[in-house]
């Protein structure tokens, strides 16, 4: 196995080590939590496990479905071992209800169900408040190159496909979500970072009752309660 290393990065929610072998990467997760670019900061007692276990749990889903992700093996309960990438500088958000930011910036009713599924990029800086951008800005920016951006949009929507009846199952509404992608030492994109209810979207399909990270953002109580609500439901189907 490999061997944890200095840390390379760490971020709102995670940390990053290298190890001893070059293309290899140790991902840790902190049960720190931040919204609004972190202008709010918190807790959330568990996140970091749940958030790990329930990552690879979809890593390994998409897997089976031919999505090509960094996920290589999990190593305990907030610590996995995944491929070494370059992350392509854009949050990638699929839409299959108006909810969020879409919701308040076309003056949509939350939970109003899209004709079909979106794809929106954000340019992925702090310091600009991750904007929203077009396909042109992506390209001029120097962010991705037109044929990035078509693979990218693809793969997130194959995302979408396998993620979306897979959580129905389990009574979960998979509102919206959002992927990052990043490069290998040989060239391939492959699909990186997490999804988590830090990242997605979780509804309840009969009640609507939230069940990620909106809790948290709008002072709605019961955390902790949603993020192990949502791990029992998705480690439930793992068990099958």
């Amino acid at each position: 196995m490999a061997r944890k290393g200095r840390m390379l990065y760490e971020g709102k929610a995670k940390r990053v080590y290298e190890t001893d072998a070059p293309d290899l990467c140790i991902v840790e997760y902190k049960d720190d939590a931040t919204a609004f670019n972190g202008a709010k900061r918190g807790v959330i007692a568990g996140k970091g496990a749940v958030n790990n276990r329930m990552s690879n749990v979809f890593f390994r889903v998409l897997e089976d479905h031919n999505v090509a992700t960094h996920f290589v093996e999990e190593l305990s309960e907030r610590e996995t071992l995944v491929r070494r990438v370059a992350i392509v500088p854009l949050e990638v958000v699929v839409r299959n209800l108006a909810a969020g930011s879409m919701a308040k910036r076309l003056g949509l009713a939350e939970g109003l169900e899209l004709a079909r599924p979106i794809v929106e990029f954000y340019y992925k800086n702090d310091a600009l408040g991750d904007p929203l951008i077009t396909d042109d800005h992506a390209e001029i920016l120097g962010l991705a190159t037109p044929a990035d951006l078509a693979a990218i949009r693809q793969e997130a929507l194959r995302v979408n496909d396998v993620l979306r009846p897979f959580l129905a199952e389990r009574g979960v509404l998979l509102v919206d979500f959002k992927l990052e992608f990043g490069r290998d030492s040989a060239g391939r994109l492959l699909l990186a970072d997490e999804i988590s209810p830090d990242t997605c979207r979780f509804w309840d399909v009969k009640t609507r009752e939230r069940l990620d990270k909106d809790r948290f953002r709008r002072d709605l109580g019961g955390v902790e309660a949603a993020y192990q609500e949502m791990w029992r439901r998705v480690s439930e189907v793992e068990a099958r």
